[in-house]
């Protein structure tokens, strides 16, 4: 009894989410409803509770001062012309109805790699993915490739979420499990770009499967077809959004591209990240004088959005994440999560069956919070409390198991995220959807069923640990048996 008391402040944070409570009200009830619950039951005092959530909070600072930073670069990404040039060399290769979705997919993935937020990606591409699927077949929505092309954008644009090094989820994620976010990159790296592949074949597949139309398209006019409504909609929003459109219609400099190819390139060499991030904020100014997206004399102007993004960051999102982090803090002050951690140790039988289940947990938390960040940062300290108190290894193995833990964490939070219909992703996704492609009434389910991306990156990251045959992708694979043992096994064999 004691044991289920002790979840009912989960309960409470979930049932605020699941209402539609913005994280920001949901998490500081639910605080305080653990720390009541924690007197209940295990009489720990006010001090404690604020000791432990200070102590949760402080496991993740330099992830929130990262953060920061990788919104001041998500916002010169897409107001220079980083993000239009990404966008207008897919279009230049040629899109029509059979292969907007896939164009759809390679665009939002490096896209969201650039500015490290799906929400920002789906929300700059939508206007002219839904609106160009619309001008190269008028019949998108009963053909389907209305949907193919929402499912597309919207798996794509989580694929720099879960691998971004500016990503609020990468980095958070990796903060909690004690590794560095290059670290993440480098390891699942490889099997990143695979599920993109092979989520790239399947929208091919269906696409000739369905039999759409193959008329080319343009970048020309595409601010035309989108109405007014959007486009205030999305100034109010996501402005960056409305200078992003803007440079794909009228044109920038391909080699606009260059901050983003540096970001990736250096954090793929191991630099640290702040050097990386500020080569791409630095970078994206110097490039955007020559191609008339930035100029001298707005220097304090471009300092102001950087600015601004700093603001943005710590307006809601550190604020939210830091009260999300205190919850998670008291919650394991109290063990609440200790009944559960002890059946998942009980009934694995070897490491990896282990981590499977630790991969398990983070789904069922991110399907039970409806949240990915309250997922990653109440279910992370738990998996992680699993793997250390109950796994022997060197101290090079106990690092490569926390990465695995980590990119657990963030998959089955992004990717997880879109195939649960009640997720609060998925209501940003119709809110967004609705109002920039208004012809067609959107519905949770009509994320999922053809987001081939979430589907694959979810299956493969289960199957993959389950079965060993991560062994097979580089720089993947994670040591077990007799590399790494369980605690039990060991005295067992004593």
């Amino acid at each position: 009894m004691k044991s289920v008391v002790k979840f009912l402040p989960i309960v409470v944070l979930a049932g605020l989410m699941i209402s539609g409570q913005d994280a920001l009200v949901a998490a500081p009830i639910a605080t305080v409803a653990a720390c009541l619950i924690a007197r209940l039951t295990e009489g720990l005092g006010l001090n404690d509770c604020i000791d432990a959530s200070i102590k949760s909070v402080g496991n993740i600072i330099v992830a929130l001062f990262i953060l920061m930073f990788a919104y001041a670069m998500a916002s010169a990404f897409m107001s220079t012309g980083v993000g239009a040039s990404v966008v207008l060399i897919a279009l230049k290769a040629g899109v029509t109805a059979r292969t907007t979705a896939v164009v759809g997919l390679a665009v939002t993935a490096v896209l969201s790699v650039a500015t490290g937020s799906s929400w920002g990606t789906f929300a700059a591409c939508s206007p002219i993915f839904l609106w160009l699927v619309n001008i190269v077949d008028p019949n998108c929505i009963e053909t389907g490739s209305l949907l193919l092309t929402t499912c597309a954008i919207a798996g794509g644009a989580c694929f720099g979420d879960n691998i971004g090094l500016i990503s609020d989820t990468t980095i958070v994620s990796s903060g909690i499990q004690g590794v560095q976010v290059v670290d993440r990159i480098r390891s699942q790296g490889v099997w990143s770009i695979c599920c993109l592949i092979l989520a790239a074949i399947a929208f091919v597949v269906a696409g000739t499967i369905m039999g759409l139309p193959n008329v080319t398209a343009s970048a020309d006019g595409v601010m035309d077809q989108i109405p007014q409504s959007s486009l205030d909609y999305l100034a109010t929003e996501r402005p960056e959004a409305i200078d992003l459109l803007n440079q794909v219609e009228s044109g920038v400099a391909l080699y606009m591209i260059i901050p983003l190819i540096l970001v990736i390139g250096l954090a793929v060499a191991g630099v640290n990240t702040f050097a990386c991030i500020g080569s791409g904020i630095v970078s994206a100014y110097l490039l955007g004088l020559a191609a008339g997206t930035t100029s001298t004399a707005g220097l304090q102007d471009y300092i102001d959005m950087c600015q601004a993004g700093f603001a943005d960051a710590g307006g809601w999102v550190i604020v939210m994440m830091m009260w999300v982090a205190a919850f998670g803090g008291i919650m394991g002050a109290m063990h609440a999560f200790e009944p559960l951690a002890k059946l998942v140790v009980s009934i694995s039988k070897n490491v990896k069956q282990l981590m499977f289940w630790n991969g398990v947990l983070c789904v069922a938390g991110n399907a039970i919070l409806s949240d990915e960040m309250a997922q990653i940062v109440t279910v992370g300290p738990i998996i992680k409390d699993i793997t250390e108190e109950n796994i022997v290894a060197s101290e090079e193995d106990m690092y490569k198991i926390k990465l695995r833990n980590a990119t657990f964490g963030d998959a089955m939070g992004v990717f997880g995220s879109q195939l649960i219909p009640w997720h609060v992703y998925l209501a940003f996704y119709i809110g967004i959807a609705a109002n920039v492609f208004p012809l067609y009434e959107f519905k949770n389910t009509d994320f999922i069923k053809f987001n081939f991306m979430a589907m694959i990156a979810v299956a493969s990251l289960l199957i993959l640990t389950i079965t060993g045959a991560d062994r097979f992708i580089p720089l993947f694979r994670m040591p077990r048996e007799p590399e790494v043992q369980l605690k039990k096994n060991v005295k067992a064999n004593a």
